[in-house]
């Protein structure tokens, strides 16, 4: 499934809800409000339809994820029935709308994550960005897998305006893929780490590369290169693992003002998935819904190429099976 997150503006207030995207179209279902109408279908009254739909499909995509195999076949059960229904966009039955347009909705990140960490996994990038600074790899990257946490509160989704910083005038993209954690767990070995895996979505970890770069001569950060409003992007889906037969092969291309920019394949990742997350679980119990950057792909930000961002400037990260991500960068 193609899940998403989008803003339901209710007489008590504004609330986020989850969607799936219809297959082969751009509509996508109200995943808690069709299995409202499913049960109320089946006789269920009112009362009861509303508060098994909302405890087995709830608004909260980390809440969704927790909830395990039963939420999972339930939507999976309630697309097949719209489907069947054929109902059409933005009108509503007993009151809810269950199939909705992208345009008409307000599209929020498909998850708010209870952590992100964000790995460097692709070598190509490493040996483009140190010799710019000075520097050579470090022997350690080789020897294990390396994170830094970033601020899950600075989130921004598909179609969001990024802006500018406002202590900061180098901008620059990373174009990456990030994992969602499904079951938690701890001391996860490699061979179990595909089934603690729910999903997948695209991931640009905009960067005030001259904050960034005088914040990590001290040996700590990054911080405010990287923590800033609507400076974690991801989007526009949060991909369920079983639609991805093969991770380590997917097309990838970056677009910058329709300029390609980066093309690549994730085949090029040098820690792999089983590697990131083994090493994030250690002696540590991993939470679902947690958010794993890959790093950025070779070639996948302005720096390698000695170039940034300026306010107007539309970037788009495209990744086979997983979606177009496209936000403008505007003034601080």
């Amino acid at each position: 499934m193609k899940l998403l997150s989008f803003e339901s503006v209710t007489p008590d207030g504004a609330f986020p809800r989850i969607g799936a995207l219809l297959p082969d179209s751009e509509l996508f279902v109200d995943l808690s409000a069709a299995f409202y109408l499913r049960l109320i279908d089946r006789s269920a009254s009112p009362e009861a339809a509303l508060r098994i739909s909302r405890a087995l499909l709830p608004g909260d995509m980390v809440d969704f994820i927790a909830s395990g195999a039963q939420s999972y076949e339930a939507a999976e059960e309630i697309l097949d029935w719209v489907r069947r229904k054929g109902f059409e966009p933005g009108l509503r039955h007993e009151g809810v709308m269950p199939v909705l347009r992208q345009e008409d909705v307000k599209l929020l990140p498909p998850l708010m994550p209870p952590m992100l960490r964000d790995f460097m996994a692709f070598e190509t990038h490493l040996k483009n960005i140190y010799p710019k600074l000075g520097r050579e790899i470090p022997p350690a990257w080789y020897e294990f897998p390396v994170y830094y946490k970033g601020n899950p509160f600075s989130l921004a989704t598909h179609g969001d305006e990024i802006p500018m910083p406002p202590y900061a005038d180098e901008l620059d993209f990373e174009f990456e893929l990030a994992v969602i954690i499904g079951p938690g767990g701890q001391n996860i070995p490699h061979e179990e780490v595909e089934r603690h895996i729910f999903g997948y979505t695209i991931y640009n970890d905009f960067s005030a590369r001259d904050i960034q770069n005088r914040e990590m001569t001290v040996g700590l950060g990054p911080a405010k290169g990287k923590d800033f409003t609507k400076g974690h992007v991801i989007g526009p889906y949060l991909v369920t693992a079983d639609e991805i037969p093969d991770f380590y092969n997917l097309n990838l291309v970056a677009r910058v003002n329709g300029e390609v920019w980066c093309e690549g394949n994730t085949g090029s990742i040098h820690w792999r998935l089983e590697d990131m997350i083994a090493r994030a679980s250690l002696g540590e119990k991993l939470q679902p819904g947690e958010l794993l950057g890959t790093g950025t792909v070779g070639w996948g930000s302005g720096a390698e190429r000695g170039k940034f961002l300026k306010p107007g400037d539309w970037v788009e990260l495209e990744v086979e099976g997983l979606g177009l991500l496209r936000n403008k960068v505007v003034a601080r």
